[in-house]
C-alpha cells in the first residue's frame, strides 16, 4: 500500500538542494508527484507531495530529518484524505500600493465567510512613475455554495477602497465536489 506525505522545506538557496532532495525521496522507493518551490530572500523554501510504499515511511521520515545537515530543513506530514463541502472556485485578483495590511484584511473577510484560500502568490515590485512598491496578490478561492458572491464583492470593494487596492472576482470553473 503507498502512502502520500506533504513535505515543507527551507534552506538557505544554492546549487543541489532539489537534487539533493529528490535523490533522497527515490532512495526510498518515493515518486516526486506535485511540487511548488520559490527563492525568496537568500532562502530557498517548497512545498511537495510525494508517494511511497507505506512500509518506507519511518526510514524515510528519518532520512529526511538528516537533510539538516546539509542545510536543508524538512518537516513532513502523512497526507490524509480531505472531503470538504460541495464549492466552487473564484480567482481573487489585487492590486495597488503595497502597505501595511492588505493580505490581513482581505484574508479575514474570506475566513469569515467560510471562503478558504487554496493557493496565494503574492508580490511587489516598482511602480514606475509613482515611486512605491506596488502590490499584486491572486489567490484560487474555495467558496461554500451558498455564499451570495455579490455580497462577498461588494465586501471586497469595501475593504479595497479602504486600503486602496483594486480587486476583481472571476469564476474558475462549475460548483462540485471537491475531494483532494
Amino acid at each position: 500500500m503507498r502512502s502520500s506525505l506533504v513535505l515543507t522545506v527551507i534552506g538557505a538557496d544554492r546549487p543541489g538542494l532539489v537534487e539533493l532532495l529528490a535523490a533522497t525521496v527515490a532512495a526510498h522507493g518515493g515518486n516526486w508527484e506535485q511540487s511548488r518551490m520559490a527563492h525568496l530572500a537568500g532562502k530557498f523554501a517548497g512545498i511537495l507531495i510525494i508517494s511511497l510504499p507505506e512500509a518506507r515511511l519511518a526510514e524515510l521520515h528519518g532520512a529526511l530529518e538528516r537533510l539538516s545537515g546539509s542545510g536543508l530543513r524538512v518537516v513532513s506530514e502523512v497526507a490524509t484524505p480531505n472531503v470538504r463541502p460541495k464549492s466552487r472556485g473564484l480567482q481573487l485578483e489585487i492590486t495597488g500600493t503595497d502597505r501595511e495590511g492588505i493580505v490581513r484584511e482581505i484574508s479575514r473577510a474570506l475566513a469569515a465567510r467560510g471562503v478558504n484560500v487554496e493557493e496565494l502568490d503574492t508580490s511587489c515590485e516598482s511602480a514606475p512613475m509613482a515611486g512605491n512598491a506596488l502590490f499584486h496578490a491572486r489567490a484560487v478561492l474555495r467558496v461554500p455554495l451558498e455564499l451570495d458572491i455579490a455580497e462577498l464583492q461588494r465586501t471586497l470593494e469595501s475593504i479595497a477602497d479602504d486600503l486602496m487596492v483594486d480587486v476583481g472576482l472571476l469564476p474558475l470553473d462549475a460548483p462540485h465536489d471537491h475531494d483532494e
